[in-house]
């Protein structure tokens, strides 16, 4: 078996005073899709933050591609491959897709061939809007721009964080689509998500994590039927 694409153990992470994670242990196989569940302040979008560095980290290990990056900066963490998708999209409300797109592109190393064309052939809603500035877009079209340049960087790890969140089911399908392509294309998927149906219909494997613990990991479709742990940790 291969190592992972991600390992992470023992982790502790904190927002100043207040702990968020407390030993949490993962791992994430490379070329998986793995979705972190559970409930708001479960700790599945401080755990992505923590592997970006943008939380601080006092204790633990985080480690990749045979390198501990543990409390590295987030530009450090991006340029040995890891892209991440925030939350709140965060585009640049005043430059145009192009622009945005432009932004995030990063030269591409062996074997990774994402570009502007391909980009567009993944999500055909932004060719024609490649002009319009970032922050006239729907939430939805924001998503897929911000996803595109994630992609620009040409990841082999890309972490989404609740990418279906407050979207039409439309463009929840089309997220969910394109989750399925990344992953066909050999990309490690590590998304954080409340929506369980989403996550079952993209994931191969699931972590649910409860009070900055993980309790159980495994496969996604053991998990969404296992009812004790549905009931207990993935229902409002």
């Amino acid at each position: 078996m291969s190592d992972p694409a991600l390992r992470i153990t023992g982790l502790d992470a904190h927002y100043g005073a207040a702990q968020a994670l407390f030993g949490l242990d993962l791992e994430v196989p490379r070329g998986s899709v793995t979705v972190l569940l559970g409930r708001n302040g479960a700790g599945k979008s401080t755990t992505l933050k923590a592997i970006m560095g943008l939380v601080d980290v006092s204790a633990g290990r985080i480690e990749t591609a045979g390198q501990d990056i543990t409390r590295w900066p987030p530009y450090r963490v991006n340029r040995i491959g890891v892209g991440y998708v925030p939350e709140e999209r965060r585009v640049f409300a005043g430059l145009s897709v192009d622009e945005n797109l432009l932004v995030g592109t990063r030269a591409a190393a062996a074997g990774q061939t994402w570009s502007a064309e391909r980009i567009f052939d993944l999500f055909p809603p932004l060719a024609g809007m490649r002009d319009r500035l970032a922050g006239q877009l729907s939430g939805g079209e924001q998503q897929m721009l911000t996803i595109a340049r994630t992609l620009l960087g040409n990841p082999d790890i890309i972490l989404l964080d609740e990418p279906s969140e407050g979207l039409a089911p439309v463009i929840v399908q089309q997220i969910a689509a394109t989750v399925k392509t990344l992953s066909g294309e050999g990309l490690t998927v590590l998304l954080s998500e409340q929506n369980v149906r989403f996550a079952t219909h993209v994931a191969d494997r699931a972590a649910v994590i409860e009070r900055g613990r993980v309790l159980v990991a495994g496969p996604m479709a053991a998990i969404a039927e296992d009812e004790r742990v549905r009931d207990a940790y993935l229902t409002p």
